[in-house]
């Protein structure tokens, strides 16, 4: 089946390419906007690690099923599942938090 939808690609940037510097930055503009980039990601992971191990925590410290935990989560029981995986891709910090505030754990956030 061929796909309705009418796309003109023109560049496909690489994997290990700079997107910054195909975008039309200077080299050393597009190496610290990278540099910069990769940082962000890496402080989002970890904060979203963070927060799906408190979860898997609790579940753990409770002695709870998964299905017990979607139940009490309101989620599917693969979603619970995807937590305790710590499949972050799949997870905003917003849900993460969200769930944690269903299981009496609010997340606060400092900024120093």
């Amino acid at each position: 089946m061929k796909n309705n939808v009418d796309c003109n690609i023109r560049h496909v940037t690489g994997a290990d390419a700079n997107i910054f510097a195909d975008l039309g930055f200077e080299e050393s503009e597009a190496k610290y906007l990278k540099l910069d980039a990769e940082k962000e990601v890496e402080q989002l992971l970890l904060i979203k690690r963070q927060l799906m191990q408190e979860i898997s925590s609790w579940i753990s410290d409770n002695k709870m099923r998964q299905a017990d935990a979607a139940a009490r989560l309101n989620v599917s029981r693969p979603r619970v599942s995807d937590v305790v995986n710590l499949k972050t891709s799949k997870f905003t910090l917003d849900t993460l938090v969200m769930m944690l505030s269903k299981l009496g754990k609010p997340v606060s956030v400092t900024v120093g």
